[in-house]
């Protein structure tokens, strides 16, 4: 009797406060919302405003070791590489994609790598800023960011990560300028051949017909409008990203109810949707360039990309080189990010298949042991200012290179 009354009592005591904490977090969720969003703590610096663009620099933690997701600790490295590591994110969203939460920020993560952590900030576009061209975004930009960095940092060679169209602009910054001093180069899910299947690239093939039937049977073109009449609101990215996982975005509310006494979830469902709901706009002229040039043009796939009198040859791109692809990502599936490493004339270059969707390979639970660790550890071997690049492989090498790379594609494992 006094053992069932015990476990009653228990019970009794348990469900108690977990309706506490459902209250609690519910109170908080309708009425204090911004308390439970935890992304961008990582501290940092501000090395230059520019009217839109800005670069962060994110110093070494202070601690001898940092705590991660699921209690694991992550030792800090006080020693730091000399060549600097440059973030990139995409265009349309917030910085906050690569600082989501403590035990899920890259920046706090490479900076306990040991290495100098920069990032870009492409700001907040507003309307005024319509006219921006990807050429605006990919060289001057992103040139002026750079040179910031070594200004900063006081070292030539750098280092760059991008995620998405982040990676997008760093190989066209790096094409447009033949720079030998972007020592290593990572893309994450970044969209290449847009004939290469997923989302994007049925978007794409279903734009190509009629562009071509009014380039053939009419003298205007995409670029004769205004930029300002494509400038696209950030509710309509936030629109986009929710209908590749229309079921998702529902059943994340009954997640949400299901799951409403534990305050971590809450808080991670809380982060992970304010960073959803708060996309940016993306400036008209990107707009036009990604639709003429990248989807019906294809001319990325090809590796020489026009702007206005120059190119962004990626065929000259000679970095240390690694490429990440998500194994469910339907907006750029691997078949779309793997052409970039059978562009360039990198001998030092390498394509990985990892666990993740779009969003997922860069900020889900799997990313951190899947693409963080292997992008830290690839780094460091050649993040030292004596590390250079070895001669572009013979043709021989290449061939046998890109079969590989394809077998890759063909069959993960």
């Amino acid at each position: 009797m006094n053992r069932l009354l015990k476990g009653a009592l228990d019970r009794g005591l348990f469900l108690n406060e977990r309706l506490l904490a459902m209250a609690d977090n519910a109170v908080d969720w309708m009425l204090m919302r911004e308390s439970l969003v935890k992304s961008g703590l990582t501290p940092y610096e501000v090395v230059y405003q520019g009217d839109l663009m800005s670069v962060r620099y994110y110093p070494p933690p202070a601690t001898d070791s940092l705590e991660m997701s699921g209690g694991e600790r992550l030792p800090v490295r006080h020693e730091r590489y000399p060549v600097p590591l440059v973030l990139v994110p995409p265009l349309g969203v917030t910085t906050e994609v690569f600082d989501l939460m403590p035990h899920r920020s890259l920046v706090r993560y490479m900076a306990a790598q040991g290495f100098h952590v920069y990032l870009i900030d492409w700001g907040k576009p507003q309307r005024r800023h319509a006219t921006l061209s990807m050429k605006d975004y990919a060289e001057t930009m992103f040139g002026t960011a750079l040179d910031e960095v070594r200004r900063h940092c006081a070292m030539e060679d750098v280092s760059i990560m991008g995620w998405c169209m982040g990676g997008l602009l760093s190989l066209l910054h790096t094409g447009l300028n033949q720079d030998r001093h972007i020592q290593n180069l990572i893309t994450v899910a970044s969209p290449i051949d847009l004939r290469g299947g997923g989302l994007v690239a049925r978007a794409a093939t279903a734009l190509n017909t009629p562009a071509r039937l009014i380039r053939k049977f009419s003298s205007w073109r995409l670029h004769s409008l205004h930029p300002g009449k494509l400038h696209a609101p950030g509710w309509l990215t936030t629109l986009s990203f929710k209908l590749t996982d229309p079921i998702g975005s529902v059943t994340t509310y009954w997640d949400l109810l299901t799951r409403l006494w534990d305050r971590e979830f809450v808080e991670n469902y809380s982060t992970t949707a304010d960073y959803l709901n708060n996309m940016l706009e993306y400036p008209g002229g990107v707009i036009q360039d990604m639709l003429v040039k990248f989807a019906i043009d294809n001319q990325m796939a090809a590796g020489r990309v026009e702007f206005r009198g120059t190119v962004a040859d990626l065929t000259t791109i000679d970095a240390n080189f690694l490429v990440f692809a998500g194994d469910t990502d339907i907006l750029v599936p691997p078949g779309i990010a793997r052409q970039s490493v059978e562009l360039v004339a990198s001998r030092d270059r390498e394509f990985h298949i990892v666990p993740g969707g779009h969003m997922g390979v860069i900020l889900g639970s799997k990313a951190v042991k899947a693409v963080w660790e292997p992008a830290a550890t690839w780094l460091a071997s050649r993040s030292h200012s004596d590390n250079r690049r070895g001669d572009a492989p013979s043709a021989a090498d290449r061939a046998i290179q890109d079969a590989r790379l394809r077998r890759q594609v063909d069959d993960p494992t």
